[in-house]
């Protein structure tokens, strides 16, 4: 990516003595903000999909779209009462979208919620819905509210609490280097690091700029170090949380001192939370990470490496970048039950484009089982394309309105519980993707699907109850981005149907006893039931990721 090279070093006058700016200056992949943020563009929709000679578009938009944000929608997150909060690009203030009652996204309304913390309004941050239903925030590549057009690599943070709707900042961990961010100025970065929700729920934050991570205790809100062992440092890597509750992450070589740049590395590495250290996962095989070997190497490589995405089958489905101008990105496989790992295809030329690749953009699983995600040649130019891996194939499926005039890092994903993708682009234009699916997918479906063990049979509105069961956190984690995003789902969610209005409602879930992905292990988990839950007889099931279990029948007093 060109732009601002960050250079993130310990201090040491050895290193600052070293430093050479104009050899970095474009080195360094900066996710940069849109040009025009907030504006709505809509181009012919046929000429975003002509690849696919697919007529039908399978992208529907909000019938109520966020044109109050000034700066479009970016971040998406879905919460444990099945609303979602989408925050305006680059700014203080997030709204929740919430489903009519029809269960339908499409025609859902906007409310206002509380607005962060004055003085912080990140972009490409860390972000996760923790075990106890609140949201976190923490860092961001930009805090506009200190500078709306230049990288600073905040360590701010904040936790929402939607039940008393308001925000709480979050001190960073107080271990965490003090480092240059930029010539000069020193301090401490989270900047856009990854984050994951391990298997037993704990929060765990990266540092963007070191080989440092942090484990964060929700309830105390104290921080332990972790992640001995790292090879390199975090920057532009993602983070997969697997079925065994390890996580894998494929390093990104970024040259900051005293790693030095080489541009060949394929090593990926495994966290293992028991140890708190990483261990060498082998060789991806193939480059997934943007060296710029073949076109310029350190100057101009963005060391950017795209999505990764976990299917039920335990291959995890890895994107990779190559922003040289003949170049294609490469994907591997990572089977984590056997811990191989095989090539994957090229990303194919696309009418003519010959460089396509995911240098910074979004991924996502859907409930087929199948991999959608969004790419573009170079570093993020138009026009995106997007596709689908289904195990064998990657396959060029009709993208949404805006994909001929955008690139893939303005893209965010994110799994809503109707199985269906939401699509943000960083404009007022929000889609929704729905995925085909065959008969056979749908007996694939109920492999899968959550099942429940015990749950009430008699609910009082307003009142709380444990429900318990197996698959309750579904098979992945569901939409990815990488570094500069996190969008997880994989907790449940408890869905009421009314049995005479057919109206839909959903509690909130809280304090889930694991958050394993295609685990086997009975888990549990807390509903309050709404207080605009109709009563009456009604059904009631868990959905994870956008697959629901058999309903059991209840009756709402």
């Amino acid at each position: 990516m060109q732009g601002i090279f960050k250079i993130c070093l310990v201090m040491t006058a050895a290193a600052i003595a070293s430093l050479a700016w104009p050899n970095h200056a474009d080195a360094r992949g900066v996710r940069a903000l849109p040009a025009a943020r907030g504006a709505v563009r809509q181009p012919n929709v046929q000429a975003a999909v002509s690849a696919s000679k697919v007529l039908t578009s399978p992208w529907s938009p909000l019938n109520n779209q966020p044109t109050f944000m000034a700066s479009g929608a970016s971040t998406a997150m879905l919460l444990t009462d099945g609303t979602v909060l989408v925050q305006d690009t680059c700014a203080t203030d997030w709204w929740r979208l919430t489903p009519d009652q029809s269960g339908s996204y499409v025609n859902g309304t906007w409310t206002q919620v509380a607005s962060m913390p004055i003085g912080y309004a990140p972009f490409s941050n860390s972000a996760a819905v923790l075990a106890d239903g609140r949201l976190i925030i923490e860092g961001g590549e930009y805090n506009c509210a200190v500078d709306p057009v230049n990288p600073v690599w905040t360590a701010l943070g904040a936790i929402y609490d939607p039940v008393a709707n308001n925000w709480t900042p979050v001190a960073p961990p107080p271990f965490f280097d003090v480092i240059e961010i930029v010539p000069g100025i020193f301090g401490q970065t989270i900047g856009d690091a990854q984050s994951v929700i391990l298997a037993n729920g704990t929060y765990m934050q990266a540092d963007c700029c070191t080989t440092q991570s942090a484990l964060l205790d929700a309830k105390s809100m104290t921080w332990t170090p972790t992640g001995r062992n790292k090879f390199d440092p975090n920057d532009e890597e993602g983070w997969t949380l697997l079925p065994s509750g390890e996580v894998l992450t494929v390093d990104a070589y970024v040259p900051i001192a005293p790693f030095p740049y080489e541009p060949k590395g394929t090593n990926s590495e495994i966290y293992n939370p028991r140890t708190g250290a990483w261990k060498s996962a082998g060789s991806t095989i193939v480059q997934l990470w943007d060296s710029a070997a073949a076109c310029g190497g350190e100057n101009v490589g963005t060391f950017e490496v795209g999505p990764a995405v976990l299917r039920s089958d335990g291959t995890v489905f890895y994107t990779g970048s190559d922003t040289c101008p003949n170049g294609r990105g490469k994907t591997a496989i990572y089977d984590s039950y056997a811990r191989t790992w095989t090539p994957g295809p090229k990303f194919p030329v696309v009418d003519g484009v010959t460089d396509i690749n995911i240098a910074d953009g979004p991924a996502s699983w859907e409930p087929n089982d199948k991999v959608l995600m969004m790419a573009s040649p170079g570093y993020s130019n138009p026009p995106s394309t997007f596709f689908e891996w289904d195990g064998h194939d990657l396959t060029v499926v009709p993208g949404p309105p805006n994909a001929a005039t955008e690139g893939s890092s303005n893209g965010n994903m994110l799994v809503l519980p109707t199985g269906q993708i939401l699509f943000t682009d960083l404009t007022n234009d929000v889609e929704i993707y729905t995925p085909t699916m065959t008969e056979r997918d749908e007996q694939n479906e109920r492999h899968i699907a959550p099942v429940i063990f015990s749950a009430p049979r008699v609910v009082k509105r307003g009142d709380s109850y444990e429900i318990s069961g197996i698959r309750f956190n579904g098979v992945s984690q569901g939409a990815a981005f990488g570094d500069d995003e996190q969008m997880a789902t994989n907790f449940p969610l408890v869905r009421i149907t009314n049995l005479v209005t057919s109206h839909v409602f959903y509690g909130r879930t809280h304090d889930h006893s694991s958050m394993a992905v295609a685990s086997h292990a009975e888990v549990s988990t807390h509903v309050d039931v709404s207080t605009e839950q109709e009563p009456g007889p009604s059904i009631l099931q868990v959905v994870a990721n956008g697959i629901a279990s058999e309903p059991v029948f209840v009756i709402v007093r």
